[in-house]
This record gives structure tokens, C-alpha cells and sequence, in this order.
């Protein structure tokens, strides 16, 4: 790695750290946030909210990159970012800092594919993964250290400061892509896909919005729920003839072609919704059926942020040696093998056995994801890298959204009706419910390893040997 490289991965570095401790940080700092400002039956949507709009924008500002360039969007989602930030911290009520939420949200979903695609115009085909690895480390590194920095700012000092604490760091981040990143953009007139990027966010919204409400603040047979699903399937629809008739589309569907970027956009997709499911369902059993205190939960998900960074190590080491295939392959096998082993635990099942158990789910999810990323950022030309990217990100949160949508209806037709005012069940219901949840995240990863064993092609992606333009 030479002195260029070397600036711009500290940069990336330093951006998916924010964007990754972020969602571990306010979790711990909640409950003192609802104390200080009210609004506890809206805590959902301070997670909710920045989901949204950052799944939403990833799409549009992959294919912006792909027409102005990596530097200026990058540029665009950090001061987004940080400019939510700072109004988060300034928040004087639960409604503010849901608003400014969302604006950190389409901050990171700039700051997100790019990072993903910066690695693709810098480095060349043998050292993305490594690069890759060092970044996706970070992840790891954010879901130890987060709750620890989020405490230590609560205990002694404010939860503004948890806010505040990310300009500085942003504004380095900033300063080194700015200064070092060099780009060569050929200069015509841009075309930009107005159509699409409308109806893709009215779409998008609608349906994650029903998504992340169903079953809470709106019922699933509610007629509200029915308008949110008939606005998202015609706006999407929409987006969909627009896409395919207009010169530069927003989502080129042509890339799709591609079986490299499709086999990968539906495995993240898959284990996007399996990632979710244990990081939310995971605590709840150790909490509610073991009935461990909170710390226990919090400890049990750590040997997955341990053994994550470690699988991506791997990826790196030995990718060009092995290739993308075996390696993307082991990473999914060693993620159906922990799920499938969590649908065979019950409540005696000692909590050093889940230990165990996330270690190796995080060794899959670091090998795999890892692979998955570096397939994206070859498969295609420097031209259409952003817009791979940003759909890789998009179809990975929605594969969140609907995964902690599904698994959530199953957890509560075991538990409906069964709860103590609305907030305590009993251990045994309570883990019936869960097991039925770890069932299917055994299937789903089982169709994951089937999907990349039968149809991830073995040869290298087109593209691996192109750096950049």
C-alpha cells in the first residue's frame, strides 16, 4: 500500500467507523435520551428513520458518483452527515431528533457505496480484499467499542456528546479525500434520471415505511397498510418503465445480466435479513428465556464482531490464492452451520455454547461479505461501479427490512396474546417463539449456500484487473 492508497483507506477508515458505531453508540444511550426528552412509544423510529432514508439514497447517490464523481458525493454525504450530527445533538424533543435522524441517514447513504467503490478505483484486483478486510474490520471493531463509547459519554458527560464527537473525526475524513483523491471524469453533458430518482423514493419509501410499521403503529389489515402497498407497488412500477426507457438510468437493469452481481446482490439480500434477525432475536433469548442480565446479551454478540473482522482477514489473505468462489462459499456454509445449530438450542443450553456459536457466524459473515464486496467492485467498469455498490448496500438493508418484518409476524403469533400488560412473556412461550425464528434463519441460509454453490460462476469477475479510468 503506497503513501496514496494509504491516505484515502485512513479516510474510509475513519467514515465507516462514524456511520458503523453509530447504530451501537444511541443504543446505548436510549434510555437516558427518552428520559431527558419524552417520546418513549416513538424510540422505534430514531432507529427506523435512519434506515430509511438511508436505504432509499444509497441507489441515487451510487449512480450521482458514477456521472460527478466519488469525491464530490462522498464530500456531500459527510457534511450531510455531520450536519445531522450536530442538530441530533441539539435536539429538544423526541419528534426533533427523529427528523434529524433522517438527515444523518441520507448522509450514510452516501458515505456507505462510496467507501465500497473508492476501494475499487484505488486498489487493484489482488489487494481489494485486503483493503476490504481492513475496512470491514471496522464494523467489528464498532459493534465491541460502541456501546462502551456510548456509556462513557452517558456516565460522564451528556448524550449530546455522542453526537457532537463525530465532527472532528468527519472533518478529517473529509479533508483527506478531498485533498488526495484523484479522479478523471470525462466531461460531457450529465443526464440525470429526475423520473427515477421520484418514484424510486416514492416507492421506496412507501414500501419501507409499511414494512417498518406493520404490525405496530399500523396494523397489517388496516386500510392505511393496503394504500402504502398500492402506492409502492405502482410507484415502483413506474420507476421500473422509466429505468428501461430513458439513456442513463439511474439502475442500469442491464448489470443484473451480470450473474456475478446477481448472485451476490441475492445473497446479501438473504443474509442481510439474517444479520438482523440475530443481532435484535439473539439478546431477547438470552434476556427472556435464559434470563441472563443485559450485559450477558450484549457479551454473547460480541464473539460475532470478533470473529467478523477475523473472516475478513482470511478474505484477504487468500483470495487471489483460492479465489472468490470457495472462499465466498465457506463463509456462507460457516453461516448456515451456526444458524442451524441455533435451531437446536433450548433453554439449557449453556450461553457459552452461543458464544461459540457467533464466533463462527461471524467468521462467515467476515469471509463472505468481504468476497461479496470485492465481486461488486469488479464486476463492472468504473462507469457503473458506484451504481453496483449502492444497489449491493440497498438490496442488503431491504433485505433487513423485510427480514425483521417476517421474522418479527412469526415471533408474534407465538407470543400474541401472551403477554403481561404488554411487556413480559413467559420464558417457555417466549422460546418457542424464538426457535420458530431460528428455524428460519437456518433455511434461509441454507438456500444462501445452495444459491452461490449452484450459480456463483467460479472464473474472476470481468473487471478484476481494471483499477480505474
Amino acid at each position: 500500500m503506497d503513501r496514496y492508497q494509504r491516505n484515502i483507506t485512513i479516510a474510509l477508515i475513519i467514515a465507516t467507523f462514524l456511520a458503523a458505531i453509530e447504530v451501537t453508540v444511541i443504543s446505548t444511550a436510549m434510555p437516558v435520551i427518552t428520559k431527558d426528552l419524552g417520546g418513549l412509544d416513538l424510540i422505534s423510529w430514531v432507529f427506523a428513520i435512519y434506515l430509511l432514508t438511508y436505504a432509499v439514497m444509497t441507489p441515487i447517490f451510487g449512480k450521482l458518483a458514477d456521472l460527478f464523481g466519488r469525491k464530490k458525493i462522498f464530500i456531500t454525504g459527510a457534511t450531510l452527515f455531520l450536519v445531522g450530527s450536530a442538530l441530533c445533538g441539539l435536539s429538544q424533543s423526541m419528534e426533533q431528533l427523529i427528523a434529524y435522524r433522517a438527515i444523518q441517514g441520507i448522509g450514510a447513504g452516501a458515505l456507505m457505496p462510496m467507501t465500497f467503490t473508492i476501494v475499487g478505483d484505488v486498489f487493484k484486483y489482488e489487494d481489494r480484499a485486503k483493503a476490504q478486510a481492513i475496512i470491514g474490520s471496522i464494523w467489528g471493531i464498532a459493534g465491541i467499542f460502541g456501546p462502551l463509547v456510548g456509556g462513557f459519554f452517558v456516565d460522564y458527560f451528556t448524550w449530546n456528546w455522542i453526537f457532537y464527537v463525530n465532527i472532528p473525526f468527519g472533518l478529517v475524513s473529509m479533508f483527506l479525500i478531498w485533498k488526495y483523491l484523484e479522479e478523471k471524469i470525462e466531461k460531457r453533458k450529465r443526464k440525470i434520471d429526475y423520473g427515477g430518482a421520484v418514484t424510486f423514493i416514492i416507492g421506496t419509501t412507501a414500501l419501507l415505511y409499511a414494512l417498518l410499521s406493520g404490525g405496530n403503529e399500523i396494523a397489517w389489515n388496516d386500510p392505511l397498510m393496503f394504500g402504502l402497498f398500492v402506492i409502492a407497488f405502482v410507484f415502483l412500477f413506474v420507476f421500473t418503465i422509466v429505468q428501461l426507457k430513458v439513456a442513463e438510468p439511474m439502475i442500469p437493469f442491464q448489470l443484473f445480466k451480470n450473474r456475478h452481481l446477481l448472485i451476490v446482490n441475492l445473497s446479501g439480500f438473504l443474509l442481510g435479513a439474517i444479520l438482523i434477525g440475530l443481532t435484535a432475536y439473539l439478546p431477547l433469548w438470552v434476556q427472556g428465556v435464559l434470563l441472563l442480565a443485559a450485559t450477558s446479551s450484549g457479551l454473547t454478540l460480541i464473539p460475532m464482531s470478533i470473529g467478523w473482522p477475523i473472516g475478513a482477514f482470511f478474505s484477504g489473505r487468500f483470495i487471489v490464492r483460492l479465489g472468490t468462489k470457495p472462499l465466498s462459499l465457506a463463509g456462507v456454509i460457516l453461516i448456515a452451520f451456526g444458524t442451524i445449530a441455533l435451531a437446536f438450542i433450548n433453554s439449557v443450553t449453556s450461553n457459552v455454547v452461543l458464544v461459540l456459536i457467533m464466533l463462527i457466524i461471524g467468521l462467515g459473515f467476515g469471509l463472505s461479505f468481504t468476497v461479496f464486496t470485492v465481486i461488486v467492485q469488479s464486476s463492472v467498469d468504473w462507469n457503473n461501479r458506484g451504481t453496483a455498490a449502492s444497489s449491493n448496500a440497498f438490496l442488503r438493508t431491504l433485505g433487513q427490512t423485510l427480514g425483521i418484518a417476517v421474522l418479527g409476524a412469526v415471533l408474534n403469533q407465538h407470543i400474541g396474546g401472551h403477554t403481561n400488560n404488554g411487556t413480559n412473556v413467559a420464558p417457555e412461550i417466549l422460546a418457542n417463539g424464538l426457535h420458530s425464528v431460528f428455524i428460519l434463519l437456518a433455511i434461509i441460509a441454507t438456500i444462501c449456500v445452495l444459491l452461490v454453490a449452484s450459480l456463483l460462476p467460479k472464473e474472476q469477475p470481468e473487471f478484476a484487473n481494471k483499477q480505474s479510468s
